[in-house]
């Protein structure tokens, strides 16, 4: 039975926080939705055999009202799983606007829980997100200084956590400085059990592992603890160097890239393999026109490259450069973002329908998308790529691949320059 119920926002949220959570001794399950908690299937038995339980969901920038039953939803099948603790995982950058989805989700879960506080913690210095004074760095720069200042569906423009936070709660939005983590377990403690913090959300400076462990430990008693994948370094599970998934693929079965995002760090990421790998840009003029044919002119191209080297996966991509984000969008017509989504996950099924058994996706919105339209009910984490980034295993069946997919969903921020190339490796 799960010892730890956790609600991510998008699916590479999710697949961070699991991949965080196996290096601490978790075995973990990923769940595409609540559903898969009360099928009474094959994915409830994997729940039931799991020390973490992280519920997938793509609420991070629906309607809030939306957002809010979702979890809820996720919230009731992780507590009929038995889970006793809970983690509303969100963004290290802290992806939200100022209607929601942040607030309004952690409100509901205190609430439901009958608790009336807990701790916001964004921070996650292995991938370059650090607090300090409340303001939320990505590397060297503050966030609304950060390419996420321009990012299409949440543009940050502020780096106070508390000032983002703040229209969206109906709880008071309090701050714990870093000389009070720093002071030690006890003293954070101590100074969050004050009264002034008993109705609050309270952001937590961290800068470094270190406070992560620190803030883990101090908030062990609370029942619902909120922020980055990076919070979970200080908690400790059963099975220490046990929990890895194995590989569902053949070390020879054909992958792809399928690159929905428009962040700096994937248009750098596709920059890199366009020197290495075969390559072609989905055509948004053409995915109007006739979406059904350029999908099959992508999966042609795929299967072509295949023919000539099946150890070369192909990439699929979006966004090159900030001008491709310049999409006219026609009065009614679909927004070019959606489009997108749509015809990595069509290429997706079309691909694994071919024979692929390995795909590397980018962005969360659209490893939302692809993880949906392969149907898989459940993601049980293996090898770590990168901070934040691992192969995951699908259940046998998913998209029609009796043994089931590796995928591997990651964070449009997230990875290395060369991650497209390399990420193949640690499969073997």
């Amino acid at each position: 039975m799960p010892l730890l119920g956790a609600i991510a926002d998008d699916f590479t949220g999710a697949t961070d926080l699991a991949t965080m959570l196996v290096a601490r001794g978790f075995r973990t399950v990923v769940a595409v939705g609540s559903d898969g908690l009360t099928d009474g299937g094959s994915a409830a038995v994997e729940v039931d055999q799991a020390d973490a339980v992280v519920v997938a969901l793509k609420t991070r920038t629906v309607p809030v009202d939306e957002a809010v039953r979702a979890s809820m939803a996720a919230l009731r099948a992780l507590r009929d799983a038995g889970c006793q603790r809970f983690y509303f995982k969100y963004c290290s950058t802290f992806d939200s606007t100022s209607q929601g989805n942040i607030g309004p989700v952690a409100d509901a879960l205190l609430d439901a829980l009958d608790e009336s506080a807990s701790v916001v913690v964004p921070a996650f210095p292995a991938t370059g997100r650090t607090v300090y004074k409340s303001r939320l760095f990505v590397h060297d720069e503050l966030l609304d200084e950060s390419p996420m200042r321009n990012h299409p569906l949440t543009p940050m423009r502020d780096s106070h956590v508390g000032r983002l936070l703040a229209p969206q709660t109906g709880r008071p939005v309090r701050a714990i400085d870093l000389d009070i983590v720093r002071s030690g377990v006890q003293a954070l403690r101590e100074t969050l059990a004050a009264p002034e913090f008993s109705d609050a959300l309270t952001v937590v400076d961290a800068t470094c592992d270190d406070d992560l462990r620190t803030i883990a430990a101090a908030t062990s008693d609370m029942r619902l603890v909120t922020g980055a994948a990076g919070l979970a370094l200080g908690l400790t599970g059963p099975h220490q160097g046990t929990a890895r998934a194995t590989a569902a693929s053949a070390s020879d079965a054909p992958g792809a890239v399928l690159a929905g995002s428009a962040s700096a760090a994937t248009r750098a990421q596709v920059a890199h393999a366009q020197q290495h790998l075969p390559h072609r840009k989905l055509d948004i003029a053409a995915l109007r026109a006739d979406p059904a044919a350029t999908v099959a002119d992508l999966v042609d191209f795929a299967r072509a490259c295949w023919r000539r080297d099946p150890k070369l996966p192909p990439l699929l991509y979006a966004v090159a450069s900030p001008a491709d984000l310049e999409h006219d969008t026609p009065p009614g017509a679909t927004p070019a973002s959606e489009l997108i989504e749509q015809a990595l996950a069509d290429c997706a099924t079309a691909l694994v329908r071919a024979g692929a058994r390995r795909l590397l996706i980018a962005g969360g919105e659209t490893s939302g998308a692809v993880t949906t339209a392969l149907d898989s009910r459940t993601l049980r984490i293996g090898q770590q790529i990168a901070p934040g980034v691992a192969w995951a295993r699908t259940q046998p069946g998913a998209g029609g691949a009796p043994d089931g997919i590796d995928l591997a969903l990651k964070s449009g921020n997230f990875g290395g320059t060369d991650i497209f190339t390399t990420a193949w490796g640690h499969l073997a």
